[in-house]
C-alpha cells in the first residue's frame, strides 16, 4: 500500500500531558496503559523529548527519546535513545511516522547529539530513515542437566542476596566497569536504575515470580550480579520451573562462571532462559555442551549517524590510515558527500579528523552502512558482499575493516 502524505501539527509534551501523548503507541501495540505502568513511564520519560502529531486535539502518533551517553571504541558519544514510537492504526500510511522522524532527527541535531539509537519493533521500518544494525543480541534456553562446564573449577567468591536498596548502590559500579570497555553500552542514571532496572511491579511479572537480586563478591569486592525471576511450574514428575534471567553482569572470567553457575543451579528449576545477552557470549566456549544453549542471534540496537563527522570523530580507530567515503543520506542531506577520514596515532587508539573533500572516493556507502560498522558489529567488507558497499579503490575494504575494527564486540544490555 502506498503512503499518502498528510500534514498534522506536531507538539511537544508537558509533564501534565505525558499520559495523553502515550495513547497512540499503546493503541498501535494493542495495549492499555495502566496506572502502575504509567508510574514507571512518568519517572523515566523526558517530556521535552516526547512529541506527538495531532489530528485536531487528538494525538495520533508519538515518538520520544532518552538522553544517554554511549560507549564507542576508545570513548563515548552523546546519543538519543528513541522510544515509544507508534502511530494510531486509523492514521497509518499518511506520512505521520515520517513527520515524527523528521521532527525528532532535527531536534537531535539541534541538541548536539551526533547519534540516535533504537530497538526496532519491526526491522524494516527504520532503515528507510538511515538506521543501520549497530549491535547483535543473543538469547538462549538451556536445561539444567546440560550446564556442565568444559573445565570445572572451584568458585572463589560468593553470591549474596540483596534488596533493591542495596542493589541500587552495589550494582551500578559493576555495570560501569563493563560499560567502560563495551561499545554500545549506555549510561544509566540513578533514576534509571531505580525505575528501569530494579523496580518490580506486579504487571511486569507476566505469570512469573518477583525479581531476585544477587551480588557476586570476592573478598568483599563486587565483580558481578544477577537479576532473575523464577517461573514455578510442577507436574506429576516434580518441579519443572524456569529461571528467567533479567540481567546477568560480570567483569571478570571468574565472575562470569560464578554468576551463570549460580543461575543454572537454582533449585526447583528445569531450564534457564536469557535474552539480550552479548554476541558472542562466553558461555558458547565455557560449557561442555555448547549446543545445549540453543543460542540464537537477532538484531540489537539500530544506529543512526545524525552528525556524521562528529560521530566518526568521537570514536577511535584500529589503524593509522586515511580513506575517502562517498556517503549517501537521503533523510539527512547535510551528511551526504565525500568525507575524508584520517586517523592518526597508535592502532586501537587512533583519533580521526573527518572533513569534506573533492578527492576521489575509495568507498561508496549509505549512512546506514556506517551505522552498521560504527560500533564494530560488522565489517564494511561484509556489507560489500551483501551488495551494500562499493569498493572504488582496490584494497580500500581491507583498510576500512582495519580502521573500524574494535577490540571488543559491541553489546547493549539496556532496553529502552
Amino acid at each position: 500500500m502506498s503512503e499518502q502524505t498528510a500534514t498534522y501539527p506536531i507538539r511537544t509534551a508537558t509533564k501534565e500531558s505525558v499520559r495523553a501523548f502515550l495513547a497512540p503507541p499503546m493503541t498501535a501495540f494493542g495495549e492499555e496503559l495502566t496506572d502502575a505502568e504509567f508510574e514507571e513511564w512518568d519517572h523515566l520519560l523526558e517530556p521535552d523529548r516526547l512529541i506527538a502529531a495531532f489530528d485536531g486535539e487528538t494525538p495520533i502518533g508519538t515518538a520520544g527519546a532518552y538522553t544517554f551517553a554511549m560507549t564507542v571504541p576508545g570513548g563515548e558519544v552523546a546519543v538519543a535513545g528513541v522510544t515509544v514510537v507508534g502511530v494510531e492504526p486509523g492514521h497509518r500510511r499518511q506520512g505521520v511516522l515520517r513527520s515524527l522522524m523528521r521532527h525528532q532527527i532535527d531536534d537531535v541535531r539541534e541538541r548536539g547529539e551526533p547519534v540516535a539509537i533504537l530497538w526496532a519493533s519491526e526491522t524494516v521500518i527504520y532503515q528507510r530513515f538511515g538506521y543501520g544494525l549497530g549491535t547483535l543480541s543473543g538469547s538462549f534456553e538451556i536445561e539444567r542437566g546440560r550446564t556442565a562446564w568444559l573445565r570445572p573449577s572451584v568458585p572463589e567468591g560468593r553470591m549474596r542476596l540483596v534488596d533493591a536498596t542495596e542493589a541500587r548502590v552495589t550494582f551500578p559500579p559493576v555495570y560501569e566497569r563493563m560499560r567502560a570497555v563495551t561499545p554500545g553500552a549506555l549510561s544509566r542514571t540513578d533514576t534509571w536504575w531505580q525505575w528501569g532496572i530494579l523496580h518490580d511491579a506486579e504487571h511486569m511479572r507476566r505469570g512469573a515470580g518477583p525479581k531476585f537480586r544477587y551480588l557476586y563478591e570476592v573478598d568483599g569486592v563486587a565483580e558481578g550480579y544477577a537479576i532473575y525471576r523464577p517461573k514455578n511450574e510442577w507436574d506429576d514428575r516434580g518441579p519443572k520451573g524456569q529461571v528467567l534471567v533479567v540481567e546477568a553482569m560480570a567483569v571478570t572470567p571468574r565472575a562470569e562462571r560464578a554468576v551463570w553457575g549460580f543461575l543454572f543451579g537454582i533449585d526447583l528449576m528445569r531450564t534457564a532462559q536469557a535474552r539480550r545477552v552479548a554476541v558472542p557470549h562466553p558461555l558458547q566456549l565455557a560449557l561442555a555442551d555448547q549446543r545445549a544453549l540453543g543460542f540464537t542471534v537477532s538484531d540489537g540496537i539500530w544506529v543512526r549517524l545524525v552528525d556524521l563527522p562528529a560521530a566518526l570523530a568521537a570514536r577511535r580507530y584500529g589503524a593509522a590510515d586515511a580513506l575517502v567515503l562517498e556517503v549517501a543520506d537521503a533523510f539527512c542531506p547535510w551528511n551526504a558527500g565525500r568525507w575524508r577520514l584520517e586517523a592518526t596515532g597508535e592502532p586501537g587508539s587512533a583519533a580521526a579528523i573527518v572533513e569534506l573533500t573533492d578527492a576521489p572516493a575509495d568507498l561508496v556507502v549509505d549512512v546506514a552502512d556506517l551505522g552498521a560498522v560504527y560500533l564494530g558489529a560488522h565489517r564494511l567488507s561484509d556489507l560489500a558482499r551483501a551488495g551494500r558497499v562499493e569498493e572504488v579503490t582496490p584494497g580500500a575494504l581491507r583498510r576500512a575493516d582495519s580502521l573500524f575494527a574494535s577490540d571488543r564486540a559491541p553489546w547493549c544490555a539496556t532496553m529502552f
